[in-house]
């Protein structure tokens, strides 16, 4: 199994060259929220390890929301960020990335403080590499490799099907199922299918996994006296700070509005970048230090095969924070508009968001942090809308391949390999087409 990993370059812009930067973004688009993979500035198509990739200035739009805690506006830097997921070792994908496009990230950093054109680029990559507090995979071990190649395994089925749907009609379930097999064994030796087998899983990357599969939890128990003491202090700030922290979901411009909407829905899946400030006081910002830490648990080792909690329209998603764990970045890709995915988490985990969330400045009120929130459906929208940033660049692989479309291909390819199948399982297997 091949692990994947991720990568994020963040560099304040220089002053006054965000408006530059933003039109040589642009020119890597054939049109807003449509990327060309094969743009001059960086060949995402040539990248054939990357899952996901996004390039986004952030200029965050509600840095007065602080002025609503008697507290003075702090002006952040602008920043340029380029995010990815990716499969294999980060130092690889570097490499490859520099290589392939060098030239174009050197133009993109030069708007950026401190890069020169003399410097070691991968050496000043790494040096602004942010990790995320938190990261989901939905599958973790499903390489790009494996999504195009069992993409190409079912459209050659699917062809060999329709060109030979009266036969395969006449024939009994394990015969269409026979017919099927030889076929996919026919194309492999003629070189017009591959199935590449899962390369082993590195063991530096198991050890590491195990040793936080159970040191997490040792930590917790280390710290259960010490927590059962601090809970009902805990609980009285919560509730004392629940009960004064100010609401500010106004109705989003609609400007603004409409400018996120022409980068949505221009294919099957989507993507959403948004930031905001952390409540301030030491109390919120460790609380959400610590609820991150627990959610990375869960996403490394529980929430790892196809869903996060019983949400499942999700591909990659991460959490990091900035400046200082003042404020904090949310960056997914998903299934769907952003109206449905907004409501699929409403319905099936509010209460996580809430937990993460509800620990900004202007969250819709919580109470007990995981009730109510983003129960309160309109002003959620709003609060989740007005945080949300324009992402000037963001490059998907598998254009019209969502995540049920790559669990229908897994499968597909998994029936192939099956020693033997029952009836009831052959039904289910041919039904997949």
């Amino acid at each position: 199994m091949t692990p994947q990993s991720n990568f994020m370059v963040l560099a304040p812009v220089a002053a006054g060259r965000t408006a530059e930067l933003r039109q040589l973004l642009a020119s890597m688009n054939r049109e807003p929220g449509v990327v060309d993979p094969h743009n001059a500035v960086v060949p995402f198509a040539q990248l054939t390890r990357l899952h996901y990739a996004r390039i986004v200035v952030l200029e965050d739009l509600s840095l007065d929301d602080i002025t609503a805690y008697n507290l003075p506006r702090v002006n952040y830097p602008t920043y340029l960020t380029f995010l990815g997921d990716f499969d294999g070792p980060y130092d690889t994908f570097l490499a490859d990335l520099v290589q392939r496009a060098g030239d174009g990230l050197k133009r993109i950093f030069s708007y950026c403080e401190g890069f020169t054109s003399g410097a070691d680029l991968a050496g000043w990559i790494k040096a602004h590499n942010v990790s995320p507090a938190t990261i989901y995979v939905n599958w973790i071990g499903r390489t790009a490799q494996q999504v195009r190649e069992e993409e190409a395994l079912r459209q050659a089925l699917e062809k060999f099907i329709q060109e030979n749907v009266a036969s395969l009609r006449a024939m009994p379930s394990r015969q269409i199922y026979e017919t099927l097999k030889r076929f996919v064994s026919g194309e492999q030796q003629a070189g017009r299918i591959t199935l590449t087998p899962p390369a082993p899983t590195p063991f530096g990357w198991k050890v590491g996994n195990f040793l936080h599969l159970v040191g997490v939890p040792l930590i917790l128990l280390a710290l259960l006296p010490f927590l059962a003491l601090y809970l009902p202090l805990f609980l009285f700030q919560l509730r004392r700070r629940e009960k004064s922290d100010p609401e500010i979901a106004p109705r989003i411009d609609p400007a603004h509005a409409r400018a996120l909407a022409s980068l949505e829905d221009h294919d099957i899946a989507n993507q959403f970048t948004a930031m905001g400030s952390v409540k301030p006081g030491l109390f919120r910002r460790w609380a959400l230090v610590f609820f991150l830490w627990l959610v990375n648990y869960t996403t490394r080792h529980i929430y790892n095969h196809g869903r996060l909690a019983r949400v499942t329209t999700i591909h990659f998603a991460r959490w990091v924070f900035l400046d200082g764990r003042k404020r904090l970045l949310f960056a997914s890709n998903y299934d769907g508009s952003l109206e449905s995915y907004m409501d699929d988490f409403i319905n099936k985990v509010a209460f996580g968001l809430n937990l993460v969330f509800g620990n900004g400045i202007g969250y819709p009120t919580t109470n007990w942090l995981i009730l109510d929130g983003a129960k309160d459906e309109q002003k959620f929208k709003y609060y989740i809308r007005r945080h949300e940033l324009a992402t000037e660049v963001w490059y998907n692989a598998f254009p019209g391949i969502g995540n049920l479309d790559m669990k229908r291909n897994t499968l597909i390819r998994e029936g192939l390999d099956h020693p033997y199948m029952t009836d009831s399982e052959l039904q289910e297997w041919l039904q997949l087409f």
